[in-house]
């Protein structure tokens, strides 16, 4: 039984997101940069506009499958922490603990530097904030140098802005997140209208290669890391399960809706860019939505892009401090965290501490500073390690609970979440490989977790029930 069972004095979270809200959390935390900038990856990787597309379904395949497999864990288990209470639950409160400590100390908040870090960079294109890569502050002392810039304090801004939004109640976090995310998927299709009305545009393109591709197996593999990287976020839904009306109904529908219209979104777009730039174009384009948009409207084109860019990531950055206060809150909850992370703003039915102390770990990744590719390294590699374990806890409740009550029963059991744990694994695999230092500095901070969690169940036994 957990701690807070049977306490009915204190304020509790509110279920104040219906499904509007849940599907927008969905669409709008997976859609960010990632649509915009990697066609370019991807057709380095395989050189082909014809596998390009095999990569793009391949990652929405195994990503809905994903959905799928959460809609059940979701809806057997509505609570908020989402991986963290299937981890805990199917493995134990050693196992759910090193899931909470690594979200909340690595994942979540590299997470947040990450998107805001990219959201500067976009700015940046526009000539008004060229500025923003200029030093605020520096100090050029030998032992501790240091250097503030713009930009840097733009990214903190943001971090402090939505978190704000989040810590004053979940129903505004949420309306801002339904109202952005209809505006960020009118712009993507107002992109997709652009790339179509242009007059050199030819279906020929869809034909044409790239000779400078890697190619092969490992081509196509590197692809698919791009296209799940563009899906990646759609878990962060079940982590704020305990705030959404109805879940049995609302959790599962979310999912595969949700998954369903970002790939839709996603195939539109690359075909409108393709539409526009053959394959060695696409592969030499930093931007290839923007150039693509640019050589239909101009300058005023790119800027649209910008935009929708802009507004992609600040919608992400919403859900996604959203999702990952809730971990530690509920961590915090079993006891085995600091007790004031567990707490319920009487007020505004927000867990407004822990969203406090995640706001604070970002701002010092954002303080330290780093690019943009060095926080997506840090993160994606515990995110990896955590989607196969979650993923995996299916299996474990089919066997151990069979009458337990589903509101949902995963499609295609138990082919469906075999397929997407082995990917999963390969994924990490993959990750760990392409970047162990980032993958060893992960593996070495999940472990610092091991002394910590038995530290809490320490104070947590020795504490009167």
């Amino acid at each position: 039984m957990k701690m807070h069972e049977g306490n009915h004095s204190r304020p509790e979270l509110a279920r104040d997101l219906g499904l509007s809200h849940a599907g927008a959390v969905v669409v709008g935390t997976i859609i960010g940069s990632g649509i915009f900038l990697v066609p370019t990856e991807m057709m380095q990787a395989v050189g082909s506009a014809r596998v390009v597309y095999l990569a793009w379904v391949v990652g929405g395949l195994l990503s809905f499958f994903g959905a799928l497999t959460y809609a059940e864990l979701g809806a057997m288990k509505p609570q908020a922490g989402g991986e963290y209470v299937y981890v805990r639950d199917a493995y134990g409160p050693l196992a759910g603990f090193l899931y909470s400590w690594t979200w909340f100390l690595i994942a979540k908040p590299a997470s947040i530097a990450t998107i805001t870090t990219g959201l500067v960079r976009i700015l940046e294109t526009f000539p008004v904030f060229s500025f923003f890569s200029h030093a605020f502050y520096s100090n050029a002392s030998i032992n501790h140098p240091f250097t503030l810039t713009y930009g840097q304090l733009v990214a903190i801004g943001a971090t402090l802005l939505i978190s704000w939004l989040n810590y004053i109640g979940v129903r505004r976090a949420g309306e801002f997140q339904f109202l952005f995310t209809l505006l960020k998927v009118a712009i993507i299709l107002a992109i997709v209208a652009v790339g179509f009305s242009y007059r050199g545009g030819t279906w020929a393109n869809f034909a044409t290669e790239f000779a400078g591709a890697k190619g092969g197996v490992a081509g196509f593999f590197a692809a698919l890391v791009a296209a799940l990287w563009a899906y990646d976020g759609w878990n962060d839904l079940n982590m704020v399960a305990g705030e959404i009306r109805n879940p049995q109904r609302n959790i599962p529908l979310s999912l595969i809706w949700g998954v369903a219209t970002v790939g839709a979104l996603y195939i539109l777009v690359n075909a409108a860019v393709q539409y526009v730039l053959p394959a060695a174009a696409m592969a030499g384009s930093e931007r290839p939505a923007s150039d693509a948009v640019a050589l239909v409207l101009g300058r005023a084109g790119a800027s649209l892009v910008s935009a929708g860019m802009a507004v992609s990531m600040l919608v992400t950055l919403n859900g996604t401090i959203m999702s990952g206060a809730r971990v530690p809150f509920a961590t915090a909850r079993d006891g085995y965290f600091f007790k004031a992370i567990a707490e319920v703003h009487p007020r505004f039915h927000t867990p407004s501490v822990s969203i406090l102390v995640q706001c604070g770990l970002a701002i010092v990744l954002l303080l330290i500073g780093g690019s943009f590719r060095q926080f997506f390294s840090l993160a994606i590699f515990a995110e990896w390690l955590f989607y196969m374990i979650a993923g995996s806890t299916v299996f474990v409740f089919r066997r151990r609970e069979p009458n337990a009550e589903r509101p949902y029963r995963v499609l295609g059991y138990p082919v469906v979440p075999a397929l997407f744990v082995l990917a999963s694994a390969a994924l990490l695999y993959y990750t760990f490989t392409g970047n162990l230092k980032s993958s060893a500095a992960g593996c070495l901070a999940i472990l610092a977790g091991v002394p910590v969690f038995y530290f809490f169940a320490w104070r947590r036994s020795a504490t009167p029930k």
